[in-house]
């Protein structure tokens, strides 16, 4: 997907001092994760880092300029998502730069500064000037402090926000400020909180070759391409306590049933790089590959009349939707297709996809009242891309193993699971609508999370059918050795985002012929469980 929004925090979270995560579980059981459980998610493999290590710059932080833009006129729509995607791949050849070279900046202190991290800055100015004549001359407004987004900071692996904690025992577990899902905050907002520096307090990684020639220094930022993921990524999930708490309780005009699709899991390997909703028209404006079931012919190119032609995975043939999530790929040196290209081994996504063994999609009610069918060609990305830099105000990933789904969910690290366990990565959207919009300039604020505690949408928002997702995968077990992670496996993601956990991400587009939106909709309002 493309470089996501923060949310803001809703007062009660503050008020509790912990955020939680309403997560749609298989069954269509709806369970809280309570985040402040991160002090049990101890990682001891991240002691062993280095002080030099630490220190070393790990990664290239930009201000997401995109959720700023809460208006962008119709006509500057294309030209504006154009500009947006230069600012990603910018920040994408940045990080490149910085991996290539890190023999010159070991012998000069000034070099990423002046010779990476300075002409970004003119770059980004350049291009969101562009964004502001693109909006002025069709008459809209532009808010000029947006140039003030145009310089970039450097970060070194223990101020990262996305992975394991340090040997500190700190904040190395899930300590998201704002993340939820069906019965979340009510945040349809954008007031991201920037870097919330429970980050990563290790930078031991993983023992591995470079990814090419032009990266002699190993800098133990991990992963088989150079970038991650690291040995404090990964936490035994039988050592982290439970922190699973109980969905809401349903009021009298709850809507308790479901609706089940039937799409695969992407055993016809339907992959690409491109990210029609964030960056439609620019090939490879994900930078990082897809899975894609339900519509078979989503690309950078897609429209909504393409959509409605193509033909869909689903068993039900009016489910034409566009259900797409990053791969993920067990890092065990294996040369995939996309080895050589953009999205891929270039860009440091590397090693074997892995197919799900299980791909549910399962759509549920509201504890708080009935829903309203979801508007043709509705866009929704939940979760952040970018969570690295970002900071967690956005963060919506949940990962556990089967046999702990109902105890342990994990955003932060990936789980280590126990022989007989599988992975599984699960997702559950906003699902509350505005009632008016199909996507909105940020792709954020048309939607938004309930509340945590009553179920109840924010003012203004509709409840609609929650679209929820479990994926199953069979993976070889990793394990830590000597502070390094063996058999590592990591999602897809923007190169200088270092494969955490947290920048777990989703993607859909609504699409439904023969008036399956209404009898979804209506199962879920009737109590019937369809598929």
């Amino acid at each position: 997907m493309g470089r996501n929004i923060r949310k803001r925090r809703s007062p009660l979270a503050v008020k509790v001092g912990a955020a939680t995560a309403a997560i749609a579980l298989g069954g269509g059981g709806l369970l809280w994760a309570q985040m402040n459980a991160s002090a049990h998610e101890s990682n001891n493999s991240a002691q062993n880092y280095t002080k030099a290590a630490a220190a070393t710059v790990a990664t290239i932080a930009c201000p997401d300029v995109g959720q700023k833009l809460t208006s962008v006129p119709a006509a500057a729509k294309q030209g504006v998502a154009t500009e947006l995607a230069n600012l990603d791949k910018q920040i994408t050849e940045a990080y490149s730069r910085l991996a290539s070279t890190r023999q010159a900046q070991a012998g000069d202190a000034s070099f990423v500064q002046n010779a990476i991290v300075g002409p970004l800055k003119e770059k980004r100015g350049a291009t969101i000037d562009r964004i502001r004549i693109d909006i002025t001359r069709v008459g809209g407004q532009f808010d000029n402090s947006l140039s003030l987004l145009a310089a970039c900071t450097t970060q070194t692996a223990n101020q990262t926000t996305a992975g394991g904690g340090g040997a500190n025992g700190g904040n190395n577990g899930q300590n998201n400020n704002g993340q939820n899902n069906n019965g979340g905050q009510n945040n349809n907002g954008q007031n991201g909180n920037g870097q919330n520096g429970n980050g990563q307090n290790g930078n031991n990684g993983q023992a591995s070759a470079a990814p090419s020639a032009s990266t002699p220094v190993d800098v133990g930022i991990g992963g088989q391409a150079g970038n991650g993921p690291t040995a404090a990524d990964f936490v035994d999930i039988t050592k982290v306590a439970a922190n699973v708490q109980g969905k809401p309780q349903n009021g009298a005009q709850a809507s308790t049933g479901s609706f089940v699709t039937r799409c695969g899991t992407n055993q016809n390997k339907n992959h690409n790089t491109d990210n029609v909703i964030v960056a439609p028209g620019v090939t490879n404006g994900a930078h990082h590959e897809h899975d894609y079931v339900g519509n078979q012919k989503v690309n950078a190119f897609s429209t909504n009349n393409s959509l409605l032609a193509a033909p869909s995975s689903c068993q039900n043939q009016s489910d034409l939707s566009a259900y797409y999530w990053p791969v993920v790929r067990e890092q065990d040196g294996s040369q995939e297709f996309d080895a050589n290209a953009l999205g891929g081994g270039k860009e440091g996504n590397v090693g074997k996809i892995i197919t799900p063994v299980q791909a549910q999609i399962k759509y549920v009610g509201s504890p708080a009242s009935k829903v309203t069918a979801m508007p043709q060609f509705l866009r929704i990305i939940t979760g952040d891309a970018k969570t690295t830099t970002n900071g967690l105000g956005n963060a919506n990933a949940h990962w556990s193993c089967t046999g702990f789904e109902n105890k342990v969910q994990l955003t932060q690290q990936y789980p280590i699971c126990p022989k007989g366990s599988q992975v599984v990565r699960t997702f559950a959207f906003q699902s509350c609508w505005d009632g008016k919009n199909i996507d909105s300039a940020n792709h954020r604020t048309h939607v938004a999370f309930a509340d945590p505690a009553s179920g109840v949408c924010p003012n203004g928002f509709k409840a609609i059918p929650q679209l929820t997702m479990r994926l199953v995968y069979n993976l070889a077990q990793p394990s830590i050795v000597n502070g390094k992670v063996k058999n590592a496996y990591a999602v897809d993601g923007f190169p200088e985002q270092l494969h955490k956990a947290a920048t777990d991400h989703d993607d859909f587009i609504s699409v439904t012929k023969n008036n399956l939106a209404n009898t979804i909709a209506n199962c879920i309002n009737t109590g019937k469980k369809c598929q």
